[in-house]
């Protein structure tokens, strides 16, 4: 057998290149070494190679010797057929070693191959993959649990990233309502689905634990055989063979459970994996969490706006009523100004129609409007008594940790056959505008002091009635303190709105309230304002009577 050498860095890559026939023997070499001869026959192996083969060798030949991908390579760069980009010529696994062949170049044609380990290179390249894999991941899941404030959206998202990124198939389980549970489970591939299911979570190997916040069980714990029938969805591929159980942390208090499942035969979880579903589980609870939070603060306001909104206006007792609101800023829907139609028992009784300003805007002012209304609705037993519901409603407001004021007009409505009998109080506020039929635009004789700063309150109240089609319109400073103009700095003023009246005379309430607060809003262009409210009290038009009606003061105030 010709002397076998190691070659020497100036050696050339080819074996055919080199009559090279001395040198330092390789079997004391620590790394594995291989010699093939130009057959890609087993000509040698050095101690670390031949423990490296061990249990390898059955006496076969070299094929069963030398690895497959080995024995590729050699043929390859014996044959002159190489294609290897540059790098190592020859990688590849020995049992559960991964190791990088070196050729080097040997007499008669013959390679000697450089087995040189990289298993542990080759994990931490894995690991350091894996590691970034695994922050984009969870970059990618916040941004899009977080997208949404939506408690189903968010269980579904949640569901489909677990099952695209972590298993096969993703289980959400939310904390009970009652007895059931909401469940939204994801395939691999598949959207998400909700069920809603009524089952013991002890049946499950940390179910129960995780719902009530506890820290999850290993995987190696849970025998997927023993699970119940409803945590493997419909559709999944073949047996559980490998489950993890997390609960889902919330806000101090769990905001459910996730399971994962992997089918037989995927390989089971790791300790790594398990660390990352539950870094996972706890981004999705927070979204969770988040997205119930924002529920229920949106359940609340969505019913304490419902009882500060003002009405919507109808009919009422043979009396049209119309009112429009509009609060200062434009993302509010409350504020300040307010209000109210009270109808009578019957039509017979007198209908109670408020409107208030109460000093300030926004939320703060939208609390004590809620208040006034609140205490006005008490005292409607005393309707009647312009006077005695303002000296009540002036001295809570005196009592309470408000520091606000508030003006309002107060008007009691009653339909007497083709008319309408008013009677209006002012406290504080613009005396309302009655627009006639004939086009004149009327003050109502009413005035007083406003209410919540003075000890006492003192009002005069006057008495209006309204021919068919006539309109007695009630509203706010807003309107007529409106700032705009060309120039952007002038009030619309009350002239302006007595002459926007004229031209409305005849016209339903409904109109009346829709052109003035078109106008207010064209005078105002983009600039800021108070907040605009505006009620008309209408009486429709009939026929009229066969003779004169004797009871006709239109016009006269008492």
């Amino acid at each position: 057998m010709p002397a076998l050498v190691i070659p020497s860095p100036g050696s050339p890559a080819h074996p055919r290149d080199t009559d090279v026939r001395t040198g330092p023997t390789w079997q004391d070499a620590p790394y594995p070494v291989v010699v093939l001869d130009a057959k890609g026959t087993l000509v040698d192996l050095n101690p670390p190679a031949r423990l490296v083969l061990t249990g390898r060798h059955d006496g076969g030949g070299p094929r069963d010797v030398v690895p497959v991908w080995l024995a590729d390579a050699h043929r390859s760069l014996t044959d002159g057929t190489d294609v290897t980009p540059v790098g190592p010529p020859a990688a590849g696994e020995i049992g559960d070693r991964f190791f990088e062949a070196r050729p080097g170049p040997v007499a008669d044609g013959g390679v000697v191959w450089w087995l040189v380990d990289g298993t542990g290179r080759r994990r931490a390249e894995t690991s350091l993959r894996s590691a970034r894999e695994q922050a984009e991941i969870r970059a990618m899941v916040s941004s899009t649990l977080l997208a949404s404030l939506n408690v189903p959206r968010c269980a579904e998202v949640a569901a489909h990233l677990a099952a695209e990124h972590l298993a096969d198939a993703a289980l959400l389980v939310l904390p009970p309502v009652g007895r059931r549970h909401t469940v939204t489970h994801a395939l691999r591939g598949g959207p998400a689905e909700h069920t809603s299911l009524q089952f013991d979570p002890r049946g499950v190997p940390g179910l129960a634990e995780a719902l009530q916040g506890f820290p999850p069980v290993p995987a190696r714990w849970i025998d997927p055989a023993a699970l119940p029938e409803w945590v493997v969805p419909a559709g999944f591929g073949g047996p559980v063979g490998s489950v993890i159980v997390t609960p889902l942390p919330g806000h101090g208090v769990s905001a459910g459970a996730l399971i994962l499942l992997r089918t037989g035969t995927e390989r089971a979880f790791t300790p790594d994996e398990e660390a990352f579903a539950r870094l996972f589980a706890a981004r999705a609870g927070a979204a969770l969490s988040a997205a119930r939070l924002y529920s229920e603060q949106s359940a609340i306001t969505t019913t304490l706006m419902r009882e500060l909104l003002p009405p919507a206006l109808e009919s009422l007792h043979g009396v049209d009523y119309a009112g429009r609101y509009r609060a200062a800023s434009d993302h509010e829907r409350i504020g300040g100004d307010f209000y109210d139609v009270h109808p009578g028992a019957d039509a017979s009784q007198e209908t109670f129609v408020v409107l208030g300003d109460v000093a300030g805007k926004g939320l703060d002012a939208a609390v004590l409007t809620g208040k006034i209304r609140n205490t006005l609705h008490a005292l409607l037993p005393l309707a009647s008594d312009h006077q005695q519901v303002l000296t009540l409603l002036n001295g809570a407001l005196l009592t309470s940790h408000h520091t606000r004021f508030a003006t309002m007009v107060l008007a009691s409505v009653r339909r007497e056959d083709h008319r309408v009998r008013l009677r209006l109080t002012s406290a504080g506020h613009m005396p309302p505008l009655i627009v006639r039929a004939d086009g004149r635009v009327e003050e109502a004789a009413t005035h007083g002091t406003l209410v919540g700063a003075l000890p006492s309150v003192t009002v005069r109240t006057a008495e209006e009635v309204l021919a068919p089609g006539e309109t007695c319109l009630l509203y706010t400073d807003g309107i007529t303190e409106a700032r705009g103009g060309p120039l952007g700095d002038e009030l619309f003023g009350e002239h302006r709105l007595r002459q926007a009246l004229v031209e409305c005379a005849g016209m339903p309430g409904e109109a009346i309230v829709e052109r003035v607060q078109m106008l207010a809003a064209q005078w105002l262009g983009g600039g800021g304002h108070d907040d605009m409210a505006t009620v008309a009290i209408s009486a429709p038009r009939t026929a009229p009577s066969a003779g004169p009606d004797p009871g006709s003061d239109s016009g006269r105030n008492t």
